[in-house]
């Protein structure tokens, strides 16, 4: 599976879907990347004069990419060819995230995630990721577990 099959693969579309773009993945990690466009709906009432991006939004965008695009690289030959129809779209839920946020992300401001697989057993997985801004400085960091399943047609 190629990152593009992944990022058709994903469960979400704008504008709740924080990949822009896959450029590494392995069985044991995952990077990519997303922009945070100016016009986002979000930044009207976060801050008032001064926006920043939401740390629940850092965390779904390194959900997104750390968590959800890898699992599904590595249930990847789980999927059958054809396109998949909503009964087989895979199921997904997080259950649990403890991320430490350094640095605010602002309006225009693209991200890079780096995704370090920990665990992968029983459908559950469990990653280090980390969320890098354009000048590579750390913005956040920390753990994310989930569940991933591809149900059977």
């Amino acid at each position: 599976m190629n990152s593009k099959d992944i990022i058709a693969r994903l469960p979400y579309q704008h504008p709740f879907l924080f990949v822009d773009k896959i450029s590494t993945m392995s069985s044991e990690g995952i990077t990519g990347n997303y922009t945070f466009q100016e016009d986002s709906y979000f930044y009207q009432g976060h801050f008032k004069n001064h926006p920043i991006t939401p740390g629940v939004l850092l965390t779904e965008c390194m959900a997104q990419i750390g968590l959800v695009c890898l699992g599904l690289f590595l249930l990847g030959e789980e999927f059958e060819t054809d396109e998949h129809t909503s009964s087989s779209a895979p199921q997904i839920a997080l259950t649990s995230s403890e991320i430490q946020f350094f640095l605010p992300v602002y309006p225009g401001e693209k991200v890079t995630v780096i995704s370090e697989k920990e665990l992968f057993r029983f459908q559950k997985l469990k990653c280090k990721v980390k969320m890098l801004n354009d000048k590579n400085e750390l913005v956040c960091r920390g753990t994310i577990s989930g569940m991933l399943n591809v149900p059977k047609t």
